[in-house]
């Protein structure tokens, strides 16, 4: 507590405030506001933010809201990290991926990495990557004792392990030396592909591989529990923790059943998990996962020191954009700063231009240099948890990781997780919250940044190489940005057929200070679905039941949106939609809710009401249709 010179603490200046009384507060803004007459807890529940699984981020948050005790760095149950010292050594590992099929381009790219910040490598291998065959000449020039190589094979993980194994004694790497991870996951494969026939046979060559690397290459680990695939579909934080308990208790078994120990089971897997934008969320994430996961160790006869799960963040593909990829730069450089909070053990950043193509060096440049200035210039990894003893963060630990824990315990009854991918059990459940969410996506209350919120139209798009296919066949992929992405592409077909962009006339009634904040919003939302807003020229951009005509005529457009306030629409909206729809105009919108005057409105001409929490995509498919824009 900082002292005064005269010895006084600066508490001592401030009265103690209890939370009734900080609610009788919130009850008089609520009042106010017209929000609410909620009182107590009710007042306190009205500020509440609804979050996905069932819980609830509150106003406020205090020591009455602490859960159990979160333990110690590096200590079961590992909430605070899986080492005491956590990154504050030597950071986390920097993790770059690396898709590219040309075994000398790759090359090229994985040295740039590793000589400029990268601390190990996560090489694609196989259908999706370099050729099983050229992973020597893709890992040429690589000290592979000093940085590690993380496998993605797919179905061609032995083949690409058994290389990477081979690789190590053709190098004269000492096996206690050797670093990385074979990068076998049966189940995630399954999940990616929805061909279930071989797991058995990819089951028992994980279990191979497990034991090969425990005997001779402990700093090798064999498996991934790779959550990204339920991430991508659309599931939860929740519904990813959960299905990556079943995964990795599913290999603990198959180990265990091969002839592993319990804690020689634990040391072959790394987890690989989604770090998103919501920062809290992902560093409460990480934190429940690694509470799970020493819950799981522990109930399975694993001594304490064996439950640290090891964690691979990876930067969210869901989130990624396509138009203004320069955005992802933000939303990355959040993600990871979570990630490294939450006490992830590697971090990749996904290049900003990875949802277009292939990533170019900039992008790889950038990616890589955003971990390095979280943990150079901004110190981050120098605290040991950062987030330990936030009341906040510990009840959202709290909570998702009940949530995930419930998720689990039903994957299991349904017989595990490849009975519940087979049965469709996870797909339908990952299915409906991806509906929730995207419902959410259409209204903007979950906002894009340059996509559903200030779009830029005149921007140049981003032009990339094809990226090399990925595996598909079993849980869909999905990202964010899809159903606006589907308008803008109509939009963009347009343009090269007809030479301009699909518009909608802004009629703006009145002075700018009752039509400006209207207009804003209404040509945010049109434009985000392609279609060019446009206004009356001339000396002013307010139009009148006299002008409107002209001024439409002159705009180009097929449709209209009065815009401007509730006093000026009462006196002017019927007489200035009449005039749209006499003028030619195939739909007439209102920026604005209707109130008791939709009627009037209606029988006047206006088609639709845009407002705040309107289904926007609905409201830009039906525009685009009406202009016949296919």
């Amino acid at each position: 507590m900082t002292v005064l010179p005269d010895g006084l603490p600066l508490a001592d200046e401030f009265p103690d405030v209890t939370r009734d009384e900080w609610r009788h507060l919130v009850e008089g803004v609520l009042r106010k506001s017209g929000t609410s007459d909620a009182v107590g807890e009710q007042a306190e529940a009205a500020l509440a933010t609804a979050l996905e699984d069932g819980i609830s981020v509150r106003p406020l948050y205090t020591a009455e809201d602490a859960p159990q005790d979160a333990g110690f760095p590096g200590f079961a149950p590992f909430v605070r990290g899986g080492r005491p010292e956590g990154s504050a050594v030597s950071g986390w590992d920097v993790r770059q991926r690396h898709t590219d099929a040309d075994p000398a381009r790759t090359n090229r790219a994985v040295l740039t990495d590793l000589e400029n910040g990268v601390s190990s490598v996560w090489l694609a291998v196989g259908e999706a990557g370099v050729p099983v065959e050229a992973l020597p000449e893709a890992l040429n020039g690589v000290y592979l004792d000093l940085a590690p190589v993380v496998l993605d094979a797919g179905a061609d993980f032995e083949a690409a392990a058994r290389a990477l194994l081979r690789l190590y004694g053709d190098r004269e790497v000492p096996p206690h030396a050797a670093l990385g991870n074979l990068g076998a996951d049966p189940l995630g494969l399954v999940a990616r592909t929805g061909r279930d026939a071989d797991l058995p046979g990819h089951l028992a060559a994980a279990a191979g591989l497990a034991a090969l690397s425990h005997r001779d290459h402990p700093g090798v680990r064999a498996l991934t529990v790779d959550a990204l695939p339920y991430h991508e579909a659309g599931g939860s934080a929740a519904q990813e923790l959960g299905c990556s308990l079943a995964t990795g208790v599913a290999y603990l078994r198959t180990l265990t059943a091969a002839g592993l120990s319990a804690e020689a089971a634990c040391g072959e897997l790394e987890f690989r998990y989604a770090a998103t934008a919501d920062q809290f969320l992902t560093i409460a994430k990480l934190r429940a996962a690694r509470r799970l996961w020493a819950r799981v160790a522990q109930v399975c006869g694993a001594v304490p020191e064996a439950a640290a799960q090891r964690q691979h963040a990876v930067t969210s593909p869901v989130m990624m954009t396509r138009r203004d990829p320069w955005v992802n730069m933000l939303r990355t450089t959040v993600a990871s700063l979570a990630a490294g909070v939450g006490g992830a053990d590697a971090v990749t950043v996904l290049p900003f231009d990875s949802a277009i193509g292939r990533p170019d060096d900039f992008a790889r440049r950038v990616a890589r240099n955003t971990s390095t200035i979280l943990l150079e210039e901004s110190h981050l990894a120098r605290v040991i948890d950062p987030g330990g003893g936030s009341w906040y963060i510990e009840r959202l630990t709290d909570d998702v990781a009940r949530a995930a824990w419930a998720w689990f315990q039903e994957i299991e009854r349904a017989g595990g997780l490849a009975a519940a991918l087979a049965s469709g059990l996870v797909r339908d459940r990952l299915a409906d919250t991806w509906a929730r969410r995207s419902r959410a996506l259409a209204r903007r209350k979950e906002p894009i940044t340059g996509v559903s919120e200030f779009p830029n139209l005149a921007e140049q798009p981003v032009e990339r190489e094809t990226a090399p296919a990925t595996p598909g066949g079993g849980l869909p992929r999905v990202r964010r940005d899809e159903a606006y992405e589907a308008l803008r592409a109509r939009s963009d077909a347009h343009q090269a057929a007809e030479g301009t962009r699909p518009r909608v006339f802004l009629a703006a009634l009145g002075p700018a200070a009752a039509h400006t904040a209207r207009a804003t919003f209404a040509a945010n939302l049109f434009q985000a679905g392609g279609v060019e807003a446009v206004t009356a020229t001339g000396e002013t951009v307010s139009v009148t039941a006299e002008t409107v005509a002209d001024a439409f005529a002159a705009s180009g457009a097929r449709v209209a949106c009065l815009c401007s306030s509730d006093t000026l629409y009462a006196e002017e909206a019927a007489g200035v939609a009449e005039r749209l729809k006499a003028a030619g105009a195939l739909q007439v919108y209102l920026a604005g809710r209707p109130g008791d005057r939709q009627d009037e409105y209606e029988q006047a001409g206006v088609d639709g009401f845009v407002f705040a929490g309107c289904d926007a995509v609905e409201v830009l498919s039906s525009a685009l249709d009406i202009m016949g824009v296919a």
